[in-house]
Formats: C-alpha cells, structure tokens, sequence
C-alpha cells in the first residue's frame, strides 16, 4: 500500500476505532471523505501546527460537524497537539475531542459546527473578512491575508436555509477565496436524499456566480488533487467542488446506506471493514510512522510560509509602524486608547429621542475611532441606524468598505458575523428588528458557545412600534434571548443608557451583546446622565426614590421604554404618601454577575412588594420580583394600531402602572387588564 492509500486508511480507522470506543458517533461521512480530506491537507492546505492561530493560515471548515472523527484525526496526524490518547477519549467528558467541533476546545478547529449549513456561513464570514483585513493590511509583495478558506460540506448543509443564504452572499460579493467540497454521497439520516431532494445543485451554485468543478470519484487522488488545484487557482469566485462519495465507504453491509451515517459500525462490521480494504483486522488506533510521514512536506510547506508570513508583517512594521501597530492591535482585541472618551451626554428632556436613532450615532462617533468596527442590516439599514456615514459599501469594486449589505439574510448574517468574529481583527456587530432575531438565533446560540464578541443590533423592540402590527411586533423574544447562556441583552431606558450599553457592548471580550432599541421617542430621564454610566454596565441600579424617605413600600423595575413609565407612577404614588424606588435593569444577566451585596443594595430583600414592568412577555421576571411580586407585561400577541392606541390597550401608560401597584399593594398580584 503506498504511502498515500495508508494515510487516507488511516484517517478511516483512527475515525472507526474512536466511535466504536464512545459507542457513538458518525463513521459515514469519515470513511467517504478520507481521501479527500487527506489529498487536501497533504498538498494544499496551509497551516502550521506549531502556531494554530497564524493569522496568514488557510482556514478549513468542517461544516458537516458530526463527521468531527475525521478532523481529529487528520489533526492528529498533522501533528496538532492532539495527542492519541484524546482520540481514545472522543466523546468523552471534559476530552479535547468532542462529539462535534468546539472552537477554542481543540487546537486547529477554526469553529464551532454541527448545526448544519452554519459552517458554510462562518466561512463565508472568513473569505469576506480575509478580503476586508487585505484592503487595509495588504501591501504588493507583502500580502499579509491572502489565505484560503477550504470548507466541506454535506447534502444535509445545503438544504439548510442558512447555507442557501451564504451561497448567495459569497457569489454576489465573488469572494474567490472561498472554496467549497461538497460531500456527494446522496445520503441522509432517513435514507436516499432522494425522498426530499433533486435540485441539481451545481447548477443553482453557478447560478450565484460561483465556478462548479467535479470529481466522478472521491477515491480517485489524482481527480481530487486536480479539483483541489483549480479550485486553488480561482481567484475571482467562490468555487464549489462536486465529489461524488459512497458513505460508509469500505463496509461490506453498510456501504451506500444510512446505516453508515450515525451509528458505530459495530465491532464486527468494522474488523470486516478493515479487512476489505487491507487493513489488520483486530489493530485500533493503528497509526504507523509513514501515515504520519504523508504529512512532512505539509508541516515544512506550511512552517516555511508562516516564516515568510512574519516577515512580511516586520516589513510592513518598518515601511509603515502605525499600520502595523494597528494590526497588532486589532488582532490581539484590545481597544485603542481613548476610544470611549468624551462621549456624550444628555441632559433630561421630556422629549427626548429613539434609542436607535442615538445608537446609529455613537456607531458613526465609534467608527473613526475602531477601525475594526465593521457591520450592516438585514436590508434595514435606514431602520435600524446601521450605516456607516461617509464608508463604502463592502463590495468586490470596494473590499475595504466597512458597510456590509446582507440583504434579506438574517440567519446568514448571523452567521456570517460570526466568521469574521473568528478571524480576529474585526469587530462585527449587524442590525435587524427585534421581532426578527428569531431568523438568526442559532446563530447568535453558536456566538454565545464560542464567546464572540459580535454585536446585535435589534429594533423596534416594543408592541409601541405600532401599525405594522402582531408580526412585526416583539413579545417574546427578550425572554428569549435572555435564555441563552453567554448572550449579554441590553434594553436601555434612553439616551445616556444607551451611550452606557454601546460602551459595554465594544468592551466586550467574552461573547455576544444584544441591544434591543426603541422605534419610538424615548424622554432623557432625571438622573440617568449621572447614574447611568456605572449603573448599566452593573446592569441594574437605582433611578430615583420618591415619596416619604426611609424603606421604600414598593420596588418598580423596568427595562427601555417602561422606566419613563415606571418613573411617573412612582412620582404618582409618591405624592399619595407611598415611598417608591424606581430601578432601571438594562441587563439581567450583568446585574445577576454582581456581588451579592450590590444587589440587595439595588432590590432590599426586606421589600417584598414589587412591580416589573415591560412591554413584553412576563416570562422570567419572577427571578426579580420574588413570590410577593407581580409583572406588568403582555403575554399574548399585539395588535396593529398607532402607538398611542396599543399603549393605552395593554396599560403601557403611568396610570396602566400606577392601577398595577395599587392592585399589588392592596394584596392582588393578578395583571391589570393591559397586562394580559
């Protein structure tokens, strides 16, 4: 057996031997895609597994993550720091070899995959930011991000929408560093991809503008070494490489069937699977020394170009010192120096201004000063204040414009922003309505798991956007995206939370921020110039006190557009003789990370009477207001109507409050009638 035909059977076994070990896994996908993965990562790829992070690295993504067998393995024999013995331990707590691909887990993995067609979508994220850092980095003969990303995928990735989404955007924006390898092997979980899909996909990719290439036989090394190769050549569109595969590839009863895809072999069908293709029937973990060989010239080829990388990147700190002090920068996540100082700061005003207006402001303030800042909409730029003043728009005549337009495409755009989040040296952020953040909210799940720093921007946050009506309008999505474990959400009162919430939002390091804005006006609140700044990135404080000093009888919380509301009922009640602290909670969750001391400081444990109120659903508010309190939401659907109307049908009004707190404090925790 040539050295070739070992490595790629030893990809296979390294694979089986793994899921029969956990008694679970995918071993299809790995046995029909070895050869390829194997000629791609042998002569083509570029990568160095002594720097996995080299800035000037291909990318390559495993979008079919449940074949996650196959990448482990090819890491191990590419000499990643993925030791035997954590492929003995795959799927296995706290191992390096998860069931699916963690980025940030396992050295060499550039995401996080498994949702199917999301890994199609990073990595369009990756080919766009590649082109995006090269316009601003890129110097003749001294290219810094003319990397390749080599993405594989599988029939179940692109009947997603999301991938659908993706394919689209890459061949609009012609982003030729993107090269895709579909895994054509016709099955799925419930059998024949025939029973729910016939599409000719090469035609529907050439159709986006992308170049089509095909491999009659995914065994054939040659074949697959020419595909790899013009794809490798195709610098003006993203390509798609058709290779035909049987699944389970070498299994004398599971070959070309379902049976291949999800399940261990078995462990007689896998000695009778080694034996077809000459391997020794009772070795597992076999991994002889000229496997590991095959991919010698790999490691010198990819050693050799992260040297010239760097040297490139130390001329460019001697021809230009402050480009490439920005490069560090950027690429290491630090902000620069100065950039939230002298923000502004509003003083009160009954009038006031919609927190997405403000919002779209400070990102034009912010723009100047983080050149990284990069983002767009859904196609709702003017709704949601997203533009970039005086920025291009990214477009292949303009790669270096910081406008990106994703069209109709939110859960593409989700994760997309993710991509360029994963690349480094890009801070993304996208906008849409709130009501809509459910098109993209795997997305969002995956950015929270992988702790990216992108920015959600979600408008319209309220029933109080008015005529457009219950499908427009947002009710359960705070509790929502509340949920999600990592996501920090945002729904600041007015203009100077607002200020405060983008302050935290670009501060971030550690995941994704949501900031829920309002269509509609919003007053500047009495006080919030002051207390806000510390008082939001602390996610919750004290607003105001009113009536009698001492304890107050009632707590009021609310979020966004309701503390105006909360306000006047609390100065309603207040003249009534009835001590009320009104308390601004932008964020739930950076409020529950504060000490426990600051807490009851801001909510008194003593005061059991308290009052939530929020133009959405009362779900999760319970956590705050305790067993003696009540919530002033809307748990059902809004209706189409203007503003004003709504706000007085669902009691969002100071007296809709105030009749709320009177019914709480005379013992009666039911919702008024707006609230339900």
């Amino acid at each position: 057996m040539d050295r070739d035909r070992l490595a790629v059977n030893t990809l296979r076994f390294l694979a089986v031997d793994m899921i029969e070990r956990a008694r679970s896994g995918h071993p299809g996908a790995p046995l029909g895609l070895a050869p390829a993965a194997h000629v791609l990562w042998s002569r083509f790829l570029r990568f160095d597994p002594a720097a996995p992070d080299w800035p000037g690295r291909d990318r390559f993504v495993l979008s079919g993550g449940h074949g996650s067998a196959l990448l482990y393995a090819l890491l191990h024999l590419a000499g990643f720091d993925l030791p035997l013995a954590e492929l003995r331990r795959f799927r296995q707590l706290d191992s390096r070899t998860p069931g699916h691909p963690e980025h940030g887990l396992t050295p060499g993995v550039e995401t996080t995959t498994g949702p199917l067609g999301q890994g199609v979508a990073n990595a369009v994220g990756m080919a766009l930011a590649a082109r995006l850092l090269g316009a601003r980095f890129d110097r003749p003969g001294r290219e810094l991000f003319d990397y390749a990303v080599w993405t594989f995928a599988g029939d179940g990735d692109l009947m997603e929408g999301v991938a659908a989404e993706a394919v689209s955007f890459a061949g609009h924006q012609r982003l030729g560093r993107l090269k895709l390898l579909w895994d054509d092997n016709r099955i799925t979980i419930d059998g024949s991809t025939g029973l729910a899909f016939s599409e000719e996909v090469g035609a529907r990719f050439a159709a986006c503008g992308w170049r089509v290439e095909r491999v009659a036989d995914g065994n054939d090394l040659d074949a697959l070494a020419h595909g790899f190769a013009a794809a490798a050549a195709e610098r003006e569109r993203p390509t798609l490489l058709v290779v035909r595969t049987e699944i389970g590839y070498g299994s004398p009863n599971k070959q070309g069937s379902a049976a291949a895809h999800g399940s261990p072999l078995g462990a007689e069908e896998a000695r009778l699977t080694k034996a077809a293709l000459g391997w020794d029937p009772e070795a597992t973990f076999l991994v002889p020394e000229a496997a590991r060989a095959a991919y010698d010239e790999a490691r010198r080829r990819g050693a050799a170009a992260r040297a010239e990388w760097l040297a490139r990147a130390a001329a460019l700190a001697e021809a230009e010192p402050a480009l490439a002090a920005e490069l560090a920068r950027r690429l290491s996540g630090e902000l620069p120096a100065g950039w939230d100082a002298d923000l502004p700061v509003f003083p009160a005003d009954p009038k006031g201004e919609a927190t997405r207006v403000v919002s779209g402001e400070l990102l034009n303030l912010f723009a100047p000063r983080l050149p990284e800042l990069v983002g767009g909409s859904a196609d709702l730029a003017p709704s949601n204040n997203t533009l970039l003043r005086g920025e291009a728009d990214s477009l292949p005549a303009t790669p270096g414009g910081r406008n990106l337009r994703f069209g109709v495409r939110e859960h593409a755009m989700g994760a997309i922003l993710n991509g360029l989040a994963l690349t480094g040296g890009l801070r993304p952020y996208g906008g849409t309505f709130l009501v809509f953040s459910d098109y993209l909210r795997p997305a969002v799940r995956l950015a929270a798991l992988m702790r990216l720093p992108v920015v959600y921007v979600f408008t319209h946050d309220s029933i109080l956007l008015g005529e457009d009506g219950p499908t427009h309008q947002p009710v359960e999505q705070l509790a929502a995206l509340r949920a999600i474990p990592g996501l920090v959400v945002l729904r600041p009162a007015d203009a100077n939370e607002t200020v405060a919430a983008w302050r935290v939002a670009l501060a971030r390091r550690d995941g994704p921020t949501a900031l829920a804005l309002t269509r509609q006006q919003v007053p500047v609140l009495p006080g919030s110039a002051e207390r806000a700044p510390e008082g939001v990135a602390r996610g919750g404080y004290v607003l105001a006190e009113t009536g009698p000093g001492g304890t107050p009888a009632l707590l009021l919380l609310a979020t966004g557009s309701e503390v105006a509301l909360a306000l006047g009922a609390a100065s309603e009640l207040g003249g009534r003789g009835i001590a009320c602290r009104v308390v601004s909670l932008p964020s739930w969750e950076l409020f529950s990370r504060q000490e426990p001391a600051y807490r009851d400081a801001v909510l008194p444990p003593a005061v059991r009477r308290r009052l939530a109120v929020e133009a959405g659903t009362s779900f999760g508010w319970h956590r705050w207001v305790g067993s003696e309190g009540a919530v002033h939401g809307i748990d059902r659907f809004g209706e189409s109507a203007p503003a004003p109307a709504l706000a007085e049908r669902f009691g969002l009004s100071v007296a809709g409050v105030v009749a709320a707190a009177t019914r709480l404090l005379a013992g009666n925790r039911e919702p008024a009638r707006g609230g339900v």
